[in-house]
């Protein structure tokens, strides 16, 4: 029997990776336990030895050295302490053989369970200490699962999480695939250490590369910065520690064999390794290859970098949706403003232009006293007119805008009077002229807004003689030099006594 229990320690002990010292501790927690629940008294302290060799269980219970014991299960008299150990004083702690003959199914169930809990602990523990060192560094490992939200990778020990956040979106992950992995944290957890793993991280980019070159790992070639977008592109600058070292050529390797075998472990994605300077000008347009760079300039205050390019290299510079500037600057440290030469030559001319134009303009100081000049003469507004008086039946209507006609005299009154008698002759003194502007023509006349009539295409029409018209004037002078001193009356009955006179002499002719 003994036999077979060294067999099964040894068998359990490397199912779980276990060292063999580690289970027999786990064994012996177990069987402590199991034996205080089935023949010990709750107060009893107990513990469980196994000899490693033969495989002998004892049970001890620890008793407390008096003179007098009052409590047999706790205490111990000092000769019979000093019978197990002659040195023994009171106070003491002694250890006493008590293992029971044989344990009950209920016992035996226990520390079946507690062996197994103390054996999940052991292994946690070993686990969380073996990967909380290589934390940071390289694993590979294989997919177990895959969820929407994250994946599940066995590290041959135990399960690390890859989480969508952390995956190369480009990258397609199916079961059975075996990747490296950046191990970029271990946690403790109720159920064991939590690890976590990442594809996209910069880092796994460096140690890949500490892998791959030897020069890296064992410090001939230092690597300064590295810049990446996973899965499309990245940029790494390095720098030789020794003389006549190339840096460049040793990570690139013979025709690119070093670098490729990188690219391909990150699904392809493109790798330009740049040489690092002191100088920020050369480093910055060594991070901006394959565009060339014309010229470097920098705006301390503002952490910027002004970098000139040829027109043909803009979009070169630039890179596809702005890549190659945006891995430059993280490269860098810098903010970087790529313009192109012709860009720039028009800026420096308008500002020459600029200070020319300020440098000839001398200021007087009255743009401080008057902010806002106005205007001596603006265009004065039309008043409105008022709206036509309605005359009998008929309504004069009168307009704003001016109109161009001819200057209306006795001669042309005198016609339209005699043209028409259908119209009630009004004063002009019956009427209220309307609100004039200063621009806009007056009207005396309802008239005046009537188109006039040559004397002569009258005279020629209605058959007058130059005595009718003759005659005619010296009426209208008449009746305008009375309209100064008659009243209202007088004045209709002359009206209506010149209408007369005109339409009789119309009708004879």
């Amino acid at each position: 029997m003994k036999t077979e229990f060294m067999v099964a320690l040894t068998q359990l002990s490397a199912e779980k990776h276990l060292p063999k010292e580690v289970v027999l501790t786990a064994i012996e927690s177990a069987l402590t336990a199991a034996y205080k629940k089935d023949a010990f008294a709750p107060e009893q302290d107990i513990s469980t030895k196994i000899n490693p060799t033969t495989g002998e269980v004892k049970v001890y219970v620890k008793k407390t050295v008096v003179e007098t014991p009052t409590n047999l299960l706790c205490e111990i008299s000092l000769a019979e302490a000093q019978k197990l150990d002659k040195s023994a004083q009171i106070g003491d702690i002694a250890n006493v053989e008590s293992t029971p003959p044989h344990a009950g199914r209920i016992a035996a169930q226990t520390a079946r369970q507690v062996i197994l809990q103390r054996l999940h602990e052991a292994e946690y523990h070993v686990i969380y200490e073996e990967f909380t060192s290589r934390e940071g560094d390289i694993v590979t490992g294989m997919v177990q699962r895959i969820t929407p939200e994250q994946i599940y990778i066995d590290l041959g020990k135990t399960d690390a999480i890859l989480p969508s956040s952390e995956q190369i979106h480009n990258e397609r992950y199916r079961t059975g695939q075996r990747f490296k992995f950046y191990l970029l944290e271990v946690t403790r957890t109720s159920k064991g250490p939590q690890i976590l793993v990442s594809r996209s991280h910069r880092n796994l980019l460096r140690k890949l590369l500490e892998l791959e070159i030897p020069e890296i790992y064992a410090g001939t070639i230092a690597l300064k910065s590295v810049a990446r977008e996973a899965g499309y592109r990245s940029k790494v600058a390095v720098a030789a520690c020794q003389e006549g070292v190339d840096p460049v050529g040793c990570c690139v390797g013979l025709r690119g064999i070093r670098i490729q075998s990188i690219a391909n472990e990150l699904n392809g994605e493109k790798i330009d390794v740049i040489k690092w300077s002191d100088d920020p000008a050369v480093f910055i347009a060594n991070a901006l290859s394959p565009a060339q760079v014309s010229s470097v300039k920098f705006n301390g205050a503002e952490g910027t970098a002004v970098v000139t390019v040829p027109d043909k290299q803009l979009s070169l510079a630039i890179g596809k949706e702005g890549q190659n500037a945006r891995l430059a600057a993280k490269l860098t440290g810098w903010r970087i403003d790529i313009k192109s030469i012709s860009a720039s030559t028009a800026e420096m001319a308008s500002l020459s232009r600029e200070a020319t134009v300020e440098a000839e303009e001398p200021t007087t100081g009255m743009e401080e006293l008057v902010p806002e000049l106005v205007t001596a003469e603006e265009p004065l507004t039309p008043e409105p007119l008022s709206e036509p008086e309605l005359v009998g039946e008929k309504e004069f209507a009168t307009s704003t805008e001016p109109v161009a006609s001819e200057p209306v005299g006795e001669e042309a009154m005198a016609g339209i009077a005699a043209a028409s008698t259908d119209y009630e002759l009004v004063l002009t003194s019956e009427l209220q002229p309307p609100v004039q502007s200063a621009e806009a023509p007056q009207i005396r006349f309802a008239e005046d807004i009537m188109p006039a009539r040559s004397t002569k295409a009258k005279a020629k029409k209605g058959g007058m003689k130059d005595a009718d018209l003759l005659a005619g004037k010296s009426k209208s002078k008449k009746t305008h030099q009375r309209q100064a001193s008659y009243s209202e009356e007088d004045e209709l009955e002359e009206l209506s006594e010149t209408a007369n006179s005109s339409a009789e002499a119309h009708t004879t002719t």
